[in-house]
């Protein structure tokens, strides 16, 4: 018996200190990349779109929400994503290197800078082509890579160049999927929307009340979440 939590061990501690390292996550995320990368363009490209088109339901009954992988990453675990992100930002605000309102707009208008500049050169270049009512397109910042560049630099990079990056990625993605909601979807659901704004304002009044645990918050946010995506809003922003 020994000998195998012996062997377990010997497996479980290399793997735990590689997940603790900083660097892990942009590994993880560089190797998925290469790999997504090579199987997608292989002779057997056709079962990785598939195997994405893959259809998951997730609840009972009439409440079950059917979507492709696809969809469950883009707007289920990036929403996650998002607000991991969204927290470490408020830290900042609230008692870090952004609290001073100067410091916090550095961030914002890089990232307004990071939307119209590339959406006018991209104007330019399709101008007078029907590819030109996609200048949307390049106005987002692919925050998920992003951080994974920085968690490979590691201790490499200051913290302070971290946040500013995280800052920018964060408000250029708000200002993207705003856009993308009002010019690229066919319709929004003002019904949901307001579901989704009364979700966010029960959030602030259960702060207001004191409210420690952490199962009210989450049972809100999942029906934030889930009247975000039924309204024609990219889902993410929920997490924001």
């Amino acid at each position: 018996m020994s000998g195998v939590r012996q062997a377990a061990r010997q497996v479980v501690d290399p793997l735990r200190d590689f997940l603790r390292a900083e660097a892990s996550g942009g590994l993880v995320l560089a190797v998925a990349t290469v790999a997504a990368l090579v199987w997608a363009n292989s002779p057997a490209g056709e079962s990785y779109f598939s195997w994405w088109g893959r259809e998951l339901t997730v609840g009972p009954g009439p409440a079950a929400l059917t979507k492709d992988l696809r969809h469950w990453v883009n707007d289920g675990l990036m929403v996650v994503f998002f607000f991991v992100v969204g927290l470490e930002i408020k830290r900042e605000l609230v008692s870090g290197e952004l609290r001073d309102r100067r410091a916090a707009a550095l961030p914002a208008i890089a990232a307004v800078g990071g939307v119209l500049l590339p959406a006018a050169l991209f104007l330019v270049v399709t101008a007078g082509t029907p590819g030109a009512g996609g200048w949307g397109i390049p106005m987002a910042t692919d925050i998920a890579f992003a951080v994974g560049i920085l968690a490979l630099l590691g201790s490499r990079v200051p913290a302070g160049a971290k946040l500013l990056l995280l800052s920018i990625a964060i408000v250029d993605d708000i200002i993207a999927i705003t856009v993308i909601a009002l010019v690229y979807t066919d319709s929004v659901s003002a019904l949901w929307l307001a579901a989704a704004a009364g979700g966010l304002l029960a959030v602030l009044l259960m702060r207001r009340l004191g409210v420690a645990s952490i199962w009210p918050y989450a049972v809100v946010g999942v029906g934030v979440w889930l009247a975000t995506l039924e309204s024609g809003v990219h889902a993410t922003i929920a997490g924001v």
